[in-house]
């Protein structure tokens, strides 16, 4: 066996390892390469060899304490606080500047994080539990707050800008913009002096319907997701919130949309 010393007993974990050490990309397509092989095991005298798992991130941006529980800002909170009780994540723990669980969402795994170092901030967490798990880029899907759709919808972006969105500002200039941003509207009050005040204020009580629903539809519908199916998720989401009589939300304050 090349690389073996003659009267040496390798390790037969190590042989294998060896011979599915491949490059990452070849004829243009993808595969697998030394870190993406576990080896799990003997049995019978055989090598049990399988592919790694890969690990996905999933973020909910917010502010913490109870102050900010129930603001707009925070509904990434309140997102990603729904995926945690459907998919029966492990308890919250405190680690990466920030509250974590793991979860298994279909045949994926992934950490759930609420960075808790304020929404301006929220890129060192982020990075922190990104590198500490060596998950890529493209694997880390963010749960924010969006003016700029009406209240109770919901898209999926890859890359962008900011739009003058504090923690995707922060996230961006630790990682770079390539990651997916799972947009959630909370309308705009029709007023740019009124931002502030109205992103930083509780959802109304007549709000609270439409928040719950769209956060349970999300949780219900993430194994799609998880998997890469970006439309289909959106699709899903769309359907149950009209049935459930929020496929058109005002916002506080103005008239039906």
């Amino acid at each position: 066996m090349p690389g073996l010393v003659p009267g040496i007993h390798a390790d037969p974990r190590e042989i294998i390892l060896r011979q599915f050490a491949l490059r990452r990309r070849v004829d243009g397509r993808d595969k697998p390469g030394h870190d993406d092989i576990h080896v799990h095991g003997l049995r019978d005298g055989l090598v049990i060899v399988g592919r790694r798992l890969s690990m996905l991130l999933l973020v909910g941006l917010g502010n913490p304490g109870r102050d900010y529980a129930g603001h707009r800002h925070n509904i990434g909170f309140m997102a990603v606080d729904a995926i945690a009780r459907a998919c029966d994540a492990g308890p919250w723990r405190k680690k990466f500047q920030g509250d974590m669980a793991e979860a298994r969402l279909g045949t994926e795994r992934a950490i759930l994080l609420k960075p808790q170092t304020y929404m301006n901030e929220s890129g060192r967490s982020v990075t922190e539990a990104a590198r500490f798990h060596k998950i890529e880029l493209g694997q880390i899907f963010v749960f924010h707050d969006e003016l700029d759709l009406a209240p109770g919808k919901m898209r999926v972006k890859l890359g962008g800008g900011d739009a003058g969105h504090n923690g995707l500002r922060s996230i961006t200039a630790h990682m770079g913009p390539n990651y997916r941003r799972i947009r959630l509207g909370i309308g705009h009050p029709g007023d740019k002096a009124r931002v502030h005040s109205y992103v930083l204020g509780d959802f109304a009580k007549a709000e609270q319907g439409w928040v719950e629903a769209l956060c349970d539809a999300m949780a219900r519908n993430i194994a799609l997701l998880a998997k890469g199916d970006d439309s289909h998720f959106q699709s899903k989401v769309h359907l149950v919130m009209e049935a459930a009589g929020f496929g058109a939300v005002a916002p506080v304050g103005k008239g039906p949309a």
